[in-house]
């Protein structure tokens, strides 16, 4: 027994030590806005061919879920593998380094250890910073990267074609353009372009790349080719069904931007699903133009390759057109991993966005700091049918204190404001979570047990 033992720790020892050794690249890719509109993800009026050939090679994560649902509390959290209580950032207006100094993240770890780090794009909230020694602060330059770059419109990306704003004006960013130019007028092909300049130069030295597509995020602006793919007439939309559940005040339809969104009209609705959609289809061009340069390379079977979304989006449910609510369609992104020696599937457990810090340290063979809120999905990868978490864990902030907490399990989502109100949807009979039973008879001990869980953690 005890020579079976050591032979067994020795194999894994190899095993791990050629692991590091490997010393992988990552490609670490980030849409802005990006619910599950793909057509890997099963939409298929929505053409994004490079995402999809990425989830053909890798594994598809169905059930990946965001911590916050919005741009920085959600990336300050996966990229120091925090949770936002403890990153302490919950707005858009915070910055990471204010509350949290000296705390390592990911891409600052592998620079320590010896990879050269890039970002170009949104990778952290870039923070509308006024001055070009604010942005880097922004950027978290020069603990995270070795460079890192945020790109303008053109002049001629600046002309648009046609367009307009779908509230008349009350809400500034809820306006769409098909824009003049081609795709580097618009900052998003310039990320791309940037990337593969990077790849060209990178050398044998390892290397993290960050690339941060801003699409499909408003103002929904794209060269017209995109738009062209969708015919405005061919758009459909959803409905929400009869009879459907009220939301509690804090959950959705709330201030302004309920106000605006009420007064859609069809027209209003299917130009703005038209115009994301055609960000979305923008951006997947752009990631393709950096898988064609790994194909080039000849880099994959030598990087870890990463995309994701900030978080989800909601068009139209709820007659909600945005982020910032604890319902499935803005709390779940869609996440894809394809990596050497690991073969494509399917990986239907639940993953938290928290677990992509230790997955990249895992992959890399560096050790994470302790205390990480979440742990590697190595062995999902491996083995895509083995169960995922337990539960996933999501909050928001509604201002003046008040803020709403949501777990979901492999059945269930609840959520619990701080008003006292409480949802419960049950996914094996309400995907699209309509029927709110938390006040239903029956439901008292499933209430209990999750408001148990949201009180644990």
């Amino acid at each position: 027994m005890k020579i079976f033992l050591l032979v067994v720790g020795l194999v894994a020892g190899l095993a791990q030590s050629s692991f590091a050794a490997a010393r992988l690249n990552v490609l670490f890719i980030v849409a802005d806005d990006l619910r599950d509109t793909l057509g890997c993800y099963g939409n298929a009026a929505v053409k994004t061919p490079n995402i999809d050939r990425l989830a053909a090679r890798g594994v598809k994560f169905e059930r990946a879920y965001v911590q916050y649902p919005v741009c920085n509390p959600s990336r300050s959290s996966f990229l120091t593998g925090l949770r936002p209580d403890d990153t302490g950032v919950t707005d858009n207006t915070t910055l990471l380094r204010d509350k949290l100094p000296d705390v390592v993240t990911f891409p600052q770890l592998l620079r320590q250890n010896g990879w050269q780090a890039a970002a170009y794009g949104k990778i952290f909230h870039l923070g509308g910073g006024r001055n070009a020694a604010l942005q880097q602060k922004w950027m978290d330059l020069p603990k995270s990267w070795d460079e890192a770059q945020a790109f303008e419109v053109t002049a001629t990306g600046k002309k648009a074609i046609m367009g307009r704003n779908l509230t008349e004006g009350k809400l500034k960013w809820c306006q769409w353009a098909m824009a003049e130019g081609d795709d580097d007028d618009q900052p998003d092909g310039q990320n791309a372009k940037a990337a593969v300049d990077f790849l060209e130069k990178a050398g044998d030295r390892p290397w993290l790349l960050a690339v941060g597509f801003h699409k499909p995020h408003d103002p929904f602006i794209a060269p017209k080719k995109y738009f062209d793919l969708y015919p405005l007439e061919e758009v459909k939309l959803y409905r929400d069904p009869q009879g459907m559940s009220k939301a509690p005040p804090m959950a959705v339809g709330f201030g302004d931007y309920g106000k605006a969104f009420a007064a859609f009209t069809d027209t209003e609705r299917r130009e703005f699903q038209r115009a994301y959609y055609a960000g979305v289809s923008f951006m997947d061009a752009q990631v393709g133009r950096v898988l064609d340069q790994l194909d080039r390379q000849k880099l994959w079977d030598k990087t870890l390759v990463i995309f994701i979304s900030d978080h989800g989006y909601h068009l139209g449910e709820r007659e909600w057109w945005n982020k910032n609510t604890l319902f499935e369609r803005s709390t779940r992104t869609p996440l894809i991993i394809a990596a050497p020696g690991i073969k494509s599937g399917v990986v239907k457990g639940i993953v938290e966005f928290v677990d992509l810090y230790p997955t990249i340290a895992d992959f890399c063979g560096v050790k994470a700091p302790a205390g990480l809120a979440g742990q590697s999905l190595h062995p999902l990868l491996v083995n895509p049918e083995k169960p995922g978490k337990e539960a996933a864990y999501t909050i928001v902030t509604r201002g003046r204190g008040q803020r709403g907490e949501s777990v979901r399990t492999g059945r269930w989502r609840f959520t619990l404001w701080s008003d006292g109100s409480k949802e419960l949807y049950d996914h094996a009979k309400d995907p699209e979570e309509t029927r709110n039973l938390a006040s239903v008879a029956g439901m008292e001990e499933v209430v209990l047990r999750m408001t148990s869980m949201l009180k644990s953690k």
